[in-house]
C-alpha cells in the first residue's frame, strides 16, 4: 500500500525525497548560477548589450517561477516533475545551438524555465507535507546542494567552456538534467488534489505581506549569481579567479543552509525573525562585493562573497519554510504556486535592471547597490527586525537575571 504524505512526517520515504530534490536542485539553481561563466561569452558572440543578455537568465527566472504548482494539483508532481525534467533538459540542448539571441530567449529562457517550474515547485511542497518537526532541516539539506553543485560546477564549466567552447558547455548541462527525470519517479503517486481554496489566501494580509517582501528578495537575489563573475574579470581578475568566486560562495551556501535549518528547528526564535536577519545580512553583503573587488584585493573579494554565500544560503531554506506557517500546510501547494507567480514579476526585472545600469555606468558597482538595497528593503517590509532585536534583548537580560539570582545560592550550596 502506498501510505500519504501526511501519516509518516519526519522520517520514512521522506528522506528518499529530500534526496530527489537534492539532486532537482543541483541541476535546476546550481546549472543557473554558473551561466555568470557564458555571459561574457553571450555579449561578446552576439555582440548585444548586457542588459540585452540579462534578459535570458530573468526569462528563465520568472517562467521558472509562475508554473508548476497548478499542474501539480491538477494531474499529480509525479507525473509534472518528470515533464519539468525532459523539458529542462530539452532546453539547454537546444540553446547550444543558438543563432541569435532570440534563440536563447526561447530555449534557455522559456523551454528550460518552464521546466525548472514544473520541477521545484511539486518538488518543495511534497518534500514539506512529509515533514513538521525537522521541516526546515529537511528544506536546508535539500537547498544545500545548489551551493554544492555551484562550487562544483563553476570550474568544472570554465573548463569545459575552454575544452568545447560555450555551446559544448550547454549541450553537456542539457544531458545532466536529464537526470531529473528519475528523480520524479521516486515521488508516490498521489491523487491529484482540487485547487479551490488556492486563491483565497490572496485575500490574507500576512501572506500579500510575505509576497511583497519576498518580491524584493526577489529582484536582488540573483543579481550577483550573473554579475559578479564579469565584474570580477572587468576590475582584473583572471577568468579561474573570477570563476572561483562563485565557487566560494557556492561552498559558504551550503553551510549556510545546514547550519540555518539546524539552528532554525531549535526553536528559539520564530522562522520570520530569523528570515528577516538573514535576508539583512545578504543585503549588506551584496553592498560590500563591489567595494572589495575595487580595492583589488583578490582575498577580500573571496572573504565577502563567502559571508553572502552563507547568508543567502541561509535565507533561502527559511523563505519556503515560513510559508506552511502562514497558509497551512494542507494549502501550500496553491500558495507556493501563487507565491512564485507574483514574485516572479520582480525576479524577471531585477537582473535586466542590473544590466542596464551597467550598461550606463560601465560598471557593475550600481548593480550591486540596487540588488543589496532590494534585500534590505524586503527585509524592512516583513516588520519583524525591531520585535527580534528586542526578544534577543529581553532573552539575553533575563539570562542574567537568573544567573544573577541563583548565584549566590549555588555558591553557599558548594
Amino acid at each position: 500500500t502506498v501510505r500519504a504524505p501526511g501519516e509518516d512526517p519526519d522520517g520514512g520515504w521522506g528522506w528518499v525525497l529530500v534526496a530527489a530534490f537534492f539532486v532537482c536542485n543541483s541541476l535546476i539553481y546550481g546549472l543557473m548560477r554558473v551561466f555568470g561563466i557564458f555571459f561574457v561569452e553571450f555579449v561578446q558572440y552576439f555582440e548585444e548589450s548586457a542588459q540585452a543578455i540579462s534578459w535570458i537568465s530573468s526569462i528563465g527566472v520568472a517562467t521558472q517561477q509562475s508554473t508548476g504548482a497548478a499542474l501539480g494539483n491538477a494531474y499529480g508532481a509525479r507525473v509534472v516533475v518528470m515533464a519539468g525534467g525532459l523539458l529542462a533538459g530539452l532546453g539547454l540542448i537546444l540553446a547550444s545551438q543558438a543563432t541569435s539571441l532570440f534563440h536563447l530567449y526561447l530555449s534557455m529562457g522559456v523551454m528550460s524555465g518552464l521546466g525548472w517550474g514544473l520541477i521545484f515547485s511539486p518538488m518543495m511542497a511534497t518534500v514539506i507535507a512529509h515533514f513538521t518537526r525537522r521541516r526546515t532541516l529537511a528544506l536546508g539539506v535539500s537547498l544545500s546542494s545548489i551551493g554544492l553543485s555551484a562550487f562544483a560546477f563553476n570550474p568544472l564549466f570554465q573548463m569545459l567552456k575552454e575544452m568545447y567552447t560555450w555551446r559544448g558547455a550547454l549541450l553537456i548541462s542539457g544531458a545532466l538534467s536529464f537526470n531529473i527525470i528519475p528523480c520524479g519517479a521516486l515521488i508516490q503517486p498521489k491523487k491529484p488534489s482540487l485547487a479551490a481554496e488556492r486563491l483565497s489566501v490572496l485575500f490574507e494580509r500576512p501572506y500579500i505581506t510575505y509576497v511583497i517582501a519576498a518580491s524584493l528578495f526577489n529582484a536582488g537575489y540573483f543579481v550577483p549569481y550573473f554579475h559578479l563573475v564579469a565584474h570580477s574579470r572587468q576590475v582584473g581578475f583572471s577568468e579561474y579567479q573570477a570563476a572561483f568566486v562563485l565557487s566560494a560562495a557556492g561552498a559558504t551556501d551550503i553551510l549556510g543552509r545546514i547550519f540555518s535549518g539546524w539552528f532554525s528547528d531549535l526553536g528559539h526564535f520564530r522562522l520570520i525573525h530569523l528570515l528577516a536577519v538573514w535576508t539583512a545580512l545578504t543585503g549588506l553583503s551584496i553592498l560590500l562585493l563591489p567595494v572589495s573587488s575595487l580595492t583589488a584585493l583578490y582575498p577580500a573579494l573571496m572573504v565577502v562573497s563567502s559571508v553572502y554565500g552563507f547568508c543567502s544560503g541561509a535565507l533561502t531554506s527559511l523563505v519556503f519554510a515560513v510559508l506552511p506557517q502562514i497558509v497551512g500546510v494542507s494549502r501550500v501547494m496553491g500558495a507556493l504556486g501563487l507565491f512564485q507567480m507574483i514574485e516572479s514579476g520582480a525576479g524577471l526585472i531585477g537582473t535586466p535592471l542590473s544590466g542596464f545600469l551597467r550598461d550606463i555606468t560601465g560598471d557593475y558597482v550600481a548593480s550591486f547597490m540596487m540588488a543589496g538595497s532590494c534585500l534590505i528593503l524586503g527585509s524592512l517590509t516583513l516588520g519583524t527586525l525591531p520585535h527580534f532585536f528586542s526578544c534577543t534583548l529581553r532573552n539575553i537580560l533575563n539570562t542574567v537575571a537568573i544567573k544573577t539570582k541563583h548565584g549566590p545560592n549555588e555558591q553557599r550550596a558548594t
